[in-house]
């Protein structure tokens, strides 16, 4: 295991007891909440100024950009102070949104400073979200990984619905100014919360800073060809959203329509499927499997089952399968993340974490294509059966990789 390279500056104390980590996640899931609401207003403002295929555009504008940086991302996450990152990068964002909020104050509605606003969120995802990863094994005993991801994922999904709830509203009543400003104040909160309250616990080894930041992104495939079990984690982590992100952001809407069922459907599924999630991360506040990898994976083999239910067409079956992948993606999530982080040698971090995003934003949109093709020229089920059926049998490779069933991370005779 990777967490014998590290070093106790502090020692974390149980899980349920660590109240500066539960804080810290609270404060985080507020952040989501405010990206929610950022997100809302960015989509709502770009349909009234733009024609749809603009606002398509201005909505995904952030993905190129976050792409092209993201293995940069990650190898100055294993270089430098994760949380420092995460507060200079917090505070890029925060001046973006008021300088957005500023020009919407003075100046007619732009489609250019939208544009320009989500390229630069993109660009900023992409330097944060490499040193986000590092932080979890910087708080936390290995241990308590699958904890702290299943606090964490409740409460992001939490924030996330009530920025949701609410951003529609406040959009109506603030517009652009009032979100974008909002939103800046939940920066605000994190950077003083980084800054004044959250210190490492975990000292990580760090890479070494005299190389070229190019080299170290080599070293780390480098790293993967060399490290058996990080390279089965990170291929079988890669593209994981790439079956269920069509089947149910563009599945479930086709499955609407095509029964009649109405907007309202769509709503209840999201809903099923987000509170599923909910319920399957808490799972594993209480009860998690010996070998978390092994438990994760099964729960996506049952994912690729809870797709197929999409396909069938019947209220009672669409909605099992959007309970049913709900519940894996939550509890499947939370085991496999905390096995990441938990098993990746700590001084490659970053940059493992960067290459696995990397597959979900380079092919997603592919992915995306394929599934509106697939449903337009073949009955509706097929495509739900072929993404479903596809994802059950690649996570049957992890399943059978001997490295992979190894893997555990609870610590004998230690108290949760």
């Amino acid at each position: 295991m990777a967490a014998v390279e590290t070093r106790e500056l502090r020692t974390p104390p149980p899980f349920r007891r660590d109240r500066l980590v539960h804080a810290w996640l609270a404060v985080k899931a507020l952040s989501d909440a405010g990206d929610t609401v950022w997100t809302i207003a960015v989509a709502w403002t770009a349909v009234q100024i733009a024609s749809p295929a603009v606002a398509g555009l201005v909505v995904a504008a952030g993905t190129v950009p976050r792409a092209l940086v993201l293995l940069v991302g990650g190898a100055l996450a294993d270089r430098g102070n994760a949380r420092r990152t995460m507060i200079v990068v917090n505070a890029i964002r925060a001046g973006v949104l008021v300088a957005t909020a500023a020009w919407f104050l003075g100046a007619p509605p732009s489609i250019a400073v939208l544009l320009v606003a989500t390229a630069a969120f993109g660009i900023c995802d992409a330097i944060f979200e490499p040193a986000a990863a590092t932080m979890p094994r910087q708080l936390v005993r290995p241990a308590d990984l699958p904890s702290y991801s299943a606090l964490a994922q409740t409460l992001t999904r939490l924030g996330t619905m009530g920025g949701a709830a609410a951003g529609g509203f406040l959009v109506a009543a603030f517009g652009m100014p009032g979100s974008a400003s909002l939103n800046a104040v939940t920066y605000a909160i994190v950077i003083a919360f980084l800054a004044i309250w959250l210190r490492p616990r975990i000292l990580l080894p760090r890479s070494a800073r005299s190389a070229p930041v190019i080299r170290d992104v080599a070293e780390g495939f480098s790293h993967l060809r060399r490290t058996p079990a990080t390279r089965a984690l990170v291929l079988s982590l890669s593209g994981l959203n790439l079956a269920v992100g069509p089947a149910t952001a563009i599945g479930i809407a086709l499955q609407a329509t095509a029964q009649g069922w109405g907007a309202g459907a769509v709503g209840i599924c999201e809903a099923l499927v987000g509170g599923g999630a909910m319920i399957g991360a808490l799972v594993v506040m209480r009860w998690r499997p010996r070998r978390e990898a092994v438990g994760g994976f099964c729960a996506l083999v049952a994912q690729g089952g809870g797709i197929v239910l999409l396909g069938t067409g019947s209220p009672a079956g669409v909605g099992a399968g959007c309970l049913v992948i709900g519940l894996t993606a939550g509890f499947a999530s939370v085991l496999l993340s905390a096995t990441f982080a938990a098993t990746v040698a700590p001084d490659h971090l970053g940059r493992m974490s960067s290459i696995t995003r990397l597959g979900d934003d380079c092919l997603m949109p592919l992915s995306m294509a394929l599934f509106g093709v697939l449903a337009q020229v073949l009955p509706l089920w097929a495509p739900f059966a072929i993404f479903g059926g596809a994802l059950a049998l690649l996570m049957l490779l992890p399943l059978r990789n001997p490295t992979v069933r190894g893997i555990a991370l609870r610590e004998p005779g230690r108290e949760r």
